[in-house]
């Protein structure tokens, strides 16, 4: 049986390689481990997965903290919120504030990502799950979250409800390389690398956010963004998103190309971090940009 299909979107572009790696975690229904630099469409490639198997709605995004534990993605307990209404319910109520019932437990339920996912995966339907930045977390967060996707189910203690998924949800987890993962979640991950990108593949990004910019700023601009990312000594180079959003500035203010030779305006747009600004202003080369 052949691989399941991905080849991008209109507005997200890929290659080869990330084509057949996201092919074969849908054939093998494991989840999809990315890793690159900030800025190289890690968080969007989950987007377009879903764009692409028709389910755009059905983009569930669990942005991970240092704080999150596999439990979170499950489900909460509110008991603040059911405590407040066994306290104050009654009063509310003749006050015309609608308040729920504390002795029903399952009004203070809320699934979380992860449970909504297994929820709402069908065979007609799979939801795909976004878990972002994964090596946020500490090192028990991503093997505790592979016991929980193997599982496909749940029961909710407070209640005794069991959360079963009928079908694999499609699961993205993006990482920016911030501490090691453990092996065993590797084993059990397809993984990628998405490259930064060179500059021919950049003018192609550019061109589907920016199609109607004229060809010689959009040409200068990327030579220039190159000449910045290529200065010694920045702590945070500028990334494609950037780049996007400095080109949008030089056309609204109709910046002619040949200044981009001369000085870079808007040069905040692109550095955001003032040693990075002082390193780019010392660069011997700055003036070729």
């Amino acid at each position: 049986m052949a691989l399941p299909t991905f080849s991008g979107t209109s507005q997200y572009l890929t290659d080869p390689g990330l084509e057949a790696s996201v092919r074969c975690a849908l054939a093998l229904e494991r989840p999809l481990l990315v890793k690159g630099e900030p800025g190289t469409g890690k968080t969007l490639l989950a987007t377009a997965i879903a764009e692409a198997v028709g389910t755009p709605d059905a983009l569930i995004h669990w942005p991970v903290k240092s704080t999150t534990k596999a439990q979170d993605g499950l489900y909460v307990y509110d008991t603040v919120a059911r405590l407040y209404d066994a306290r104050f319910g009654d009063s509310d109520r003749k006050a015309g504030r609608e308040r729920g019932d504390p002795n029903d437990i399952r009004r203070y339920i809320k699934l979380g990502p992860l449970g909504r996912s297994f929820l709402e995966s069908t065979s007609e339907r799979r939801s795909v799950l976004l878990i972002d930045e994964v090596d946020k977390a500490d090192l028990e967060f991503p093997n505790d979250l592979l016991h929980e996707l193997d599982r496909m189910r749940f029961v909710i203690s407070e209640t005794g409800d069991e959360i079963v998924a009928s079908a694999r949800p499609i699961v993205v987890i993006t990482s920016n390389n911030e501490k090691e993962l453990p092996d065993a979640f590797l084993r059990r991950c397809v993984f990628h690398f998405i490259e930064f990108p060179d500059r021919t593949r950049m003018k192609s990004i550019v061109r589907v956010h920016h199609p109607d910019v004229d060809d010689s700023l959009v040409d200068q601009a990327i030579q220039a963004f190159y000449g910045v990312r290529e200065a010694p000594r920045l702590r945070k180079r500028p990334s494609t998103s950037e780049l996007i959003d400095w080109i949008a500035v030089l056309a609204r203010e109709d910046i002619a190309p040949d200044r981009l030779r001369r000085d870079l305006p808007f040069l905040g747009v692109l550095l955001k971090k003032e040693q990075d600004l002082e390193a780019w202003m010392s660069d011997p080369r700055r003036g070729r940009a």
